[in-house]
């Protein structure tokens, strides 16, 4: 059955009505319509760790988990993500990934929705600082037998995998990955200019949140930021909730990165959940501060992760006055749909013949910070969520 929605382009401000059947964009035309509902592609988050109290993680890994997030993003008009599967003991880290594959397994909407899982770590610096919130006891060196044990629990749904190329052996590593047609990923990394130099030519194509995952305090120039900042084959991760990149920060970073910033929530499961102290998988105590930071309890200096949902930083990115909204969009669906090389099929965009994954919703640009607010999301020409 087809079906129509009416709205005013996320970039051109024109109105128009999109249709579908079957899940696939059958037409776009101009319309008539009065409306004050915005429209635009469905939101791409590539770095999800949970949602909403549903951690992806953790010694207790769930199905339901994954569920969960999946409803929680799809709140937030999230359409397609990467569950992201964080440093963990072995037998904890393959049981997170199973969790994972059997959610997929169990719903062809989840399965569709899952991008394709993101294993951030363990292979990536033992250093306080570049190591964040992961359990230093935790950390190990690249280990190709490991991984094809983690891709046979996923079927094959692995697609990222961050990793610090300063250990012995990771140029090697991610040659390997790269030749699978997994994306291998900067971050949590000490590394020096020419171990990102050799990382990149040995075909890293990302930076997972560039900035972040970083010493405190660190030699001005030159340095591992200022190396992946000027790499132009290079992918960046950006997360903009205000704390991990201060707004000048990430208005420099998204200049420089142009066509290849992306916007990602790595959202952990206190994401949506009340302030207050709480104690992770990771063994550490954290605080979420009201504010919406989350940092480590014995310092406010190394943040654990995000409370940030995609749909908040993309309107940060237009409040901050970096771009505006429908810019900021393009760098949270377009951008990721690049990267995986995905956009070609019409992920990403809003294209006839392309999946039905659109968002409808409001934005008030007139007040001083201005919200976008979800009214509809839908996915392959399904409504998974309607306020």
């Amino acid at each position: 059955m087809a079906r129509e929605w009416v709205g005013k382009h996320w970039s051109s401000g024109e109105v128009i009505a999109v249709t579908a059947e079957g899940g696939v964009i059958t037409g776009i035309r101009p319309s008539e319509k009065q409306t004050e509902v915005w429209i635009g592609p469905g939101l791409i988050d590539v770095q999800v760790n949970g949602m909403a109290g549903f951690n992806l993680n953790g010694h207790d890994p769930s199905p339901d988990n994954v569920r969960g997030t999946l409803q929680a993003l799809q709140r937030e008009g999230v359409t397609r993500f990467c569950p992201t599967i964080v440093t963990a003991a072995s037998e904890d880290l393959i049981a997170s990934i199973g969790a994972v594959t059997e959610a997929c397994e169990a719903d062809e909407l989840t399965d569709y929705s899952v991008l394709g899982i993101h294993v951030e770590g363990p292979f990536i610096s033992p250093e306080d600082g570049p190591r964040g919130a992961h359990n230093a006891s935790w950390v190990r060196p690249p280990d190709w037998n490991e991984f094809l044990e983690w891709q046979a629990v996923a079927k094959g749904r692995i697609r990222k995998v961050t990793l610090a190329p300063e250990w012995p052996g990771a140029i090697a590593f991610i040659e390997r990955l790269a030749a699978s047609g997994v994306v291998a990923s900067i971050g949590h990394s000490a590394a020096s200019v020419e171990d990102v130099q050799a990382a990149v030519d040995a075909g890293a194509t990302m930076a997972t949140h560039l900035g972040n995952g970083a010493h405190p305090l660190i030699k001005r120039h030159p340095n591992y930021i200022w190396a992946q900042l000027a790499e132009d084959r290079q992918w960046a991760g950006l997360i903009p909730d205000g704390f991990h990149l201060p707004p000048t920060t990430l208005k420099v970073m998204i200049r420089a990165k142009g066509r290849k910033a992306i916007l990602t929530s790595d959202a952990s499961y206190l994401a949506q959940m009340p302030a207050g102290r709480y104690e992770t998988h990771h063994g550490h105590g954290v605080i979420l501060e009201p504010s919406g930071q989350l940092h480590l309890a014995s310092t406010t200096d190394i943040l654990a992760g995000s409370a940030l949902t995609l749909r908040t930083g993309v309107q940060n990115v237009a409040n901050f006055g970096i771009m505006p909204l429908g810019e900021a969009i393009d760098l949270a669906t377009l951008h990721p749909a690049e990267l995986f090389g995905l956009a070609a099929s019409g992920v990403g965009t809003l294209r006839v013949g392309g999946p039905a994954d659109l968002i409808t919703y409001h934005w008030n640009d007139q007040a001083e910070t201005g919200e976008m607010a979800i009214a509809t999301t839908v996915t392959r020409g399904e409504t998974v969520f309607a306020a």
